[in-house]
């Protein structure tokens, strides 16, 4: 959120687990937006994801670099239409890295980080995420979150199972949430956005848009 009364501070949830307040420009947000419409379209279109149960995933999903379907990684998209996953553009890994340096204050682990794709989940007034680990990935490396559009509560909890203890944590436009290290397992979701808060000025006048690279180690 841009223009801010009472700047929120940089936060250390719990170790591992850094927020960044405002960490992504205004002009910024608007072309990860458009990027994400591009990516919405295809070659592989969002969708709502389907669960082996038979569930339907409320938020809608479109995937970069690899296509993951419950619980697993493809270069193609076998539930959806068959085509090969859209390729993970070099533009994002330094996004990816630059995050990393400033959630950890460390250049190093930056450097080191080479994310290989990205989920792309988009929330309607309606849709939430219930609690869950990021354990698909062989690599341990940290997931890189990012926010842009309407404000939501994000629960960030332990790594041993889905209930307390947890931390709520209002994330707004432009936030950035790393998670890694003792923090890469833990359990996490959104229970609720707050419809109505997104700026028109980032190119999302409702809805959120989250973003999350990750490396998959899959090599």
């Amino acid at each position: 959120m841009t223009g801010e009364l009472f700047p929120r501070p940089r936060t250390v949830v719990t170790p591992g687990a850094v927020h960044v307040p405002a960490w992504l420009s205004e002009e910024r947000q608007r072309e990860l937006v458009e990027a994400c419409r591009g990516w919405a379209r295809g070659p592989v279109p969002i969708r709502h994801t389907v669960l082996p149960g038979g569930g339907v995933m409320s938020v809608q999903t479109v995937c970069v670099g690899w296509h993951w379907q419950p619980y697993r990684y493809t270069r193609t998209a076998g539930d959806v239409n068959g085509a090969p996953v859209a390729a993970f553009p070099d533009w994002l890994v330094r996004l990816g890295r630059a995050a990393v340096t400033e959630a950890y204050g460390d250049a190093a682990a930056g450097a080191a980080y080479t994310p290989d794709t990205a989920l792309i989940n988009f929330y309607d007034s309606g849709a939430r995420m219930g609690m869950h680990q990021d354990k698909d990935e062989k690599s341990s490396a940290p997931v890189v979150s990012l926010s842009i559009g309407d404000d939501c509560v994000f629960r960030f909890g332990n790594t041993e199972h889905r209930g307390r203890p947890y931390t709520d944590v209002a994330l707004f436009s432009g936030d950035l949430f790393v998670f890694g290290g003792p923090a890469r397992l833990a359990y996490h979701g959104v229970p609720r956005i707050r419809p109505g808060t997104a700026d028109p000025a980032t190119g999302l006048s409702g809805g959120r848009l989250n973003i999350t690279l990750r490396e998959t180690g899959l090599g």
